[in-house]
């Protein structure tokens, strides 16, 4: 049988080079070469008790450009230059093997590609030097991409260095700024925290915490997608210097509040890294739908499920078209996808560069198309929220269209297929986008924070769709200005009830994760409030 291998392609013609064997190092460094702008990376042969092959390219400051993941089930990644924004011509392939007989290997010598630059290093030192401290991680599901660097981590480039601001969003930035490349929001998140030190440096940045010693890595433009009464799926995002999170998915239980990595536990065709997505939970196929989104330059227009019962990925072929978008609503009626507005890919297709259209996916036959509506629609927007109420009606709220951030309301009638304007009364939310939402009743749903043009928001305001009225809501744990954040709303079974005739109640409680403060925090943190408590305070 074949010995387990991990090779590269660095360019078109280039030929494959292993880099990594199964009686080798688990850490190995290479100079990409300058005049590559395609790099492959692929493992070949049994897996046995390996886990997976973290896979990062970075700059000639040691910043990573991006990052990958190689496990059983995802066994090939590819990046072209074109993609990157960051790509120069001084970048470096860092591989790290975890898990397996990682203890007992033999250094493998780090391969000089052809090519001009030298690396700073010998390769005796870089091997030597990132062995022992991968050995030490040992069984860590995912390391920060700084984590071995004897230097400290830079807060951020000077200016002028690059046009990527640590800020969510830049303050009067154009259309071509802010609606490409995820409206430049955010960066990736590192590894999750899994020692002591890390988790006490990770606690300053975070207003507050899970119980779970191991967290998500903080981020923004993620989804965290409901399950079931005890389980949420958080997938995709982006953290610190525009890097996609290298701990993609978890799982959350709620009843104990503790976080699961878990990407490296679903089979099939994981979707790639991305942010901007929708993800929707249908209740009768147990399935999550991601669609969308973006990655860089990159825009998608795929379709990935997620089988809970089976725990694994596929991909769908679906017939008929809809447009890349990313930042669009998605909302679930009647087991189809109701996918409306978002921004397009840069160079824009449109003139307005964000989409005013429904599009409808049905699984059953695997086709998207568009229905025939009426009404007054909303103009084109991106970064909006979408709330189905009472599974007759979706809200629509709020938005942005380069330069005009939205504060205004429509509604759609799924029953008629007609949209139209809703004239509220009370104080309604600034124009922001970017906000999180979430259905607290029958009646009732909620706007939290956002982003207006300058800053992240963190008031929070419910409307009332039987008076059509909103009334703002002040609650210390809503407090923290964010934008790009997820909030869902999950029916948890309450065990700690005083009183016995309570026991076994059902109680729905607001859940917050993540987001950014668009002053170069991201959260990791996970606030929870019981609905109750929200509705009391109004």
């Amino acid at each position: 049988m074949e010995e387990f291998g991990v090779y590269a392609v660095f360019g078109v013609n280039g030929p494959p080079q292993r880099l990594l064997s199964a009686d080798g190092s688990c850490r190995v460094s290479v100079a990409v070469p300058p005049s590559v702008q395609l790099v492959v990376v692929f493992s070949c042969g049994p897996w046995g008790e390996r886990i997976c092959v973290n896979a990062e390219l970075s700059d000639a400051d040691r910043f990573p450009i991006t990052i990958g993941k190689l496990t059983p089930y995802n066994r090939c990644l590819s990046w072209e230059q074109w993609e990157e924004e960051t790509w120069t011509d001084c970048v470096t392939l860092n591989l790290t093997l975890e898990g397996g007989n990682t203890d007992s290997v033999v250094p493998l010598a780090a391969r000089e590609l052809h090519g001009k630059r030298k690396r700073e290093r010998s390769a005796d030192q870089e091997v030597d030097g990132g062995l022992n401290k991968v050995t030490k991680a040992g069984q860590e599901e995912n390391v920060c991409p700084n984590a071995s660097k004897e230097k400290p981590t830079p807060v951020r480039k000077v200016r002028g260095q690059s046009r990527i601001s640590q800020k969510l969003f830049a303050s009067g930035a154009d259309s071509s700024e802010v609606k490409a490349a995820g409206h430049e929001a955010g960066g990736e998140g590192t590894a999750p925290p899994q020692t002591a030190s890390r988790m006490k440096s990770r606690q300053t940045k975070t207003p507050t915490q899970t119980t779970s010693l191991i967290i998500p890595s903080g981020r923004w433009g993620q989804t965290l997608c409901p399950i079931d009464s005890q389980t949420a799926i958080l997938i995709g995002g982006q953290g610190a210097r525009m890097q996609f999170c290298k701990d993609p998915m978890w799982k959350l239980c709620t009843e104990d509040m503790s976080w699961v990595a878990t990407e490296t536990l679903a089979e099939g065709p994981t979707p790639e890294a991305r942010i901007g997505h929708t993800a929707i939970f249908d209740p009768h196929s147990k399935r999550i739908f991601v669609f969308g989104g973006s990655k860089n330059k990159k825009w998608f227009n795929d379709v990935h499920i997620l089988d809970t019962q089976s725990w694994r990925w596929s991909m769908v072929e679906a017939q008929g078209k809809v447009p890349p978008l990313a930042y669009h609503s998605c909302s679930m009626f009647r087991g189809e996808l109701f996918v409306l507005g978002g921004v397009f890919p840069r160079p824009n297709p449109e003139p307005d560069g964000c989409s005013d259209s429904l599009y409808i996916f049905d699984p059953q036959i695997s086709i998207w198309y568009q229905p025939i509506v009426t009404g007054d629609k909303p103009s084109p927007r991106s970064g909006h929220s979408a709330c189905v109420i009472q599974q007759r009606y979706i809200y629509v709220f709020g938005g942005w269209d380069t330069p005009v951030c939205y504060n205004d309301m429509y509604m759609l009638d799924l029953g008629l297929m007609e949209f139209s304007v809703v004239q509220t009364s009370g104080k309604a939310p600034s124009a922001r986008s970017w906000h999180g939402s979430a259905v607290l009743s029958d009646t009732k749903f909620m706007i939290h924070g956002g982003y207006n043009g300058n800053s992240a928001l963190s008031d929070a305001f419910v409307f009332d769709t039987e008076t059509n009225s909103w009334t703002e809501l002040t609650l210390p744990q809503l407090s923290v200005p964010r934008a790009g954040h997820s909030i869902i709303t999950m029916e948890t079974p309450s065990h700690h009830l005083p009183s016995k005739e309570d026991a076994g109640v059902v109680k729905k409680t607001l859940l917050v994760f993540g987001g950014g403060d668009n002053e170069g925090r991201f959260y990791s943190d996970l606030t929870t409030v019981a609905v109750e408590t929200l509705l009391d305070a109004l």
